[in-house]
């Protein structure tokens, strides 16, 4: 049996800003992280997973692993093993629980970093300002394993409620709902600070800022009251350094600065739903909470899946030969032909994205974008469905680079300060990495890799099918067992 590793650090505190794309760090917009990033580590090409969508990227972050091992393969999909009315929102506390009660507990198939701290007899605290289902999934099992988290949507919304209680206690009620979130940001920065930090000094300490996503998407990426949510939410993260920077002991803490995933503007909005209804296809779309009379269901925003309902493979193959004449349709993935191609004309295998699950949709649709500029200057650009954002404001979900590419640094534990590592890695090295800091293994499940240990292998690899005047291409490195997708588009 092979000895333990030593542990380079005491205590790990992570902060994930959701939605933050890398090249939004400057000394301007967010002067703490941007220092931050100057004293440890940055692994400036870190890649979300696909869907690049929180709940998804929750649950990778989680695991260590991609959608294709641990099972939610969208921020909401069809699951009929738990249901058959309608498709499940993964930022639901009731869907939540209807999938475990269904599955025995096994909505989330892999294990996660949560349940490895465990093991070894040590505790995780979480503060959390984004939905029910995203403080659920970065901890499964929270409950079970002793661990902590507060919510700051409240008790109902909490594994472990008395979290909730005893913030509110200390440092009163909980902020009402707003856009921008400046006072939930400050609610949990105090939360994490001074109960979570300084009261129960856990082995490992998270907190999940749900800006700047929230501002990206309803106050768009470069406006100026987004930006003030930018300073604002780089102003608590600097508090929380400036308090692990004044322990006597600070030298032994590392700290972790993450997003799950990128963002890109909008610049068009598509009725997908109707027009497929325009050619004989009577679909339900995942907002509407129900699946009477429909042949199909869908999901919707940059990206979504598709799931036939009624008229087989027949009906399939016909919404995707119609989707491949659009000129809106940026890239198609269905079930393994082969280890490039679907089984649907010109689309890819799902395998290729590690989507490949039992769960996994009959379709995958994502929508055209690019590298074109937005309004304010921001690169990344592209469609959406029908959907709860308004056109100019970001989207995340699909390929473009802008929506992969993800913040990532380490600081402390060993990591080199001032240094910037451009290999590719992705938010599934985050698990490990924090387990391997305290001197702990990875879960078998876990597909992503420690980053304080070298890389030995990594290969670029590109891919391209289609048919017709329909092409599409796809950027992927395959390191160490782990492959962590670049970018894909329209050819």
């Amino acid at each position: 049996m092979s000895k333990p590793a030593k542990a380079a650090a005491a205590r790990v505190v992570i902060g994930v800003f959701d939605g933050l794309r890398p090249d939004f760090i400057t000394p301007e917009l967010m002067p703490n992280l941007a220092r931050f990033t100057g004293q440890g580590t940055w692994f400036r090409e870190a890649r979300s997973v696909f869907p690049s969508m929180t709940r998804v990227a929750t649950t990778s972050i989680a695991t260590g692993a991609p959608p294709k091992v641990h099972g939610v393969v969208g921020n909401a999909f069809l699951f009929p093993e738990v249901t058959r009315e309608h498709a499940l929102d993964m930022s639901r506390a009731d869907d939540i629980a209807l999938a475990e009660a269904a599955t025995g507990g096994g909505l989330v198939e892999a294990e996660s970093f949560g349940d490895g701290l465990a093991k070894a007899g040590k505790r995780l605290a979480v503060v959390h300002t984004g939905s029910a289902g995203s403080a659920y999934l970065i901890n499964p099992r929270a409950r079970a394993n002793g661990h902590w988290t507060f919510s700051i949507l409240g008790r109902e919304h909490s594994q472990t409620p008395d979290a909730v209680d005893e913030v509110v206690a200390r440092f009163g009620a909980l902020p009402p709902p707003g856009r921008p979130r400046f006072e939930e940001i400050d609610n949990a920065e105090r939360g994490l600070r001074g109960q979570g930090l300084a009261e129960m000094k856990p082995d490992v300490a998270l907190i999940w800022f749900n800006e700047p996503d929230t501002s990206f998407h309803y106050r768009f990426l470069g406006s100026p009251e987004t930006l003030a949510v930018l300073r604002h939410v780089d102003a608590a993260f600097g508090r929380l350094l400036e308090w692990i920077e004044g322990q006597p002991d600070a030298e032994r803490y590392a700290v972790v600065a993450a997003s799950d995933h990128g963002q890109i503007s909008t610049k068009g909005e598509l009725a997908l739903s109707e027009l497929l209804r325009g050619q004989g296809h009577a679909g339900r779309r995942a907002a509407e909470r129900t699946l009477a009379g429909a042949c199909f269901s869908m999901t919707g925003g940059n990206m979504g899946e598709i799931r036939i309902l009624e008229g087989g493979a027949a009906r399939r193959d016909a919404i995707a030969a119609w989707l491949r004449e659009q000129d809106f349709l940026g890239m198609l993935f269905a079930k393994a032909r082969n280890e490039v191609e679907g089984e649907v004309e010109g689309s890819f295998a799902l395998s290729l994205v590690d989507l490949d699950h039992a769960r996994q949709p009959d379709l995958i649709y994502v929508l055209r974008s690019g590298d074109e500029p937005d309004s304010y200057g921001n690169p990344g650009l592209g469609l959406l469905t029908k959907f709860d954002v308004p056109v100019g404001g970001g989207m995340h979900g699909g390929l473009n680079r802008h929506e992969l590419n993800t913040v990532l640094a380490v600081r402390g534990g060993g990591f080199e300060s001032g240094t910037k590592d451009d290999r590719a890695c992705g938010i599934i090295y985050i698990g490990p990495t924090v387990l391997g800091l305290l001197g702990l293994s990875p879960a078998q499940t876990m597909l992503g890799r420690n980053l304080a240990q070298p890389a030995t292998e990594q290969r670029t690899r590109s891919f391209e099918t289609g048919t017709g005047g329909f092409r599409q291409r796809l950027e992927r490195v395959d390191r160490e067992g782990s492959r962590i997708i670049l970018s894909g588009a329209r050819g």
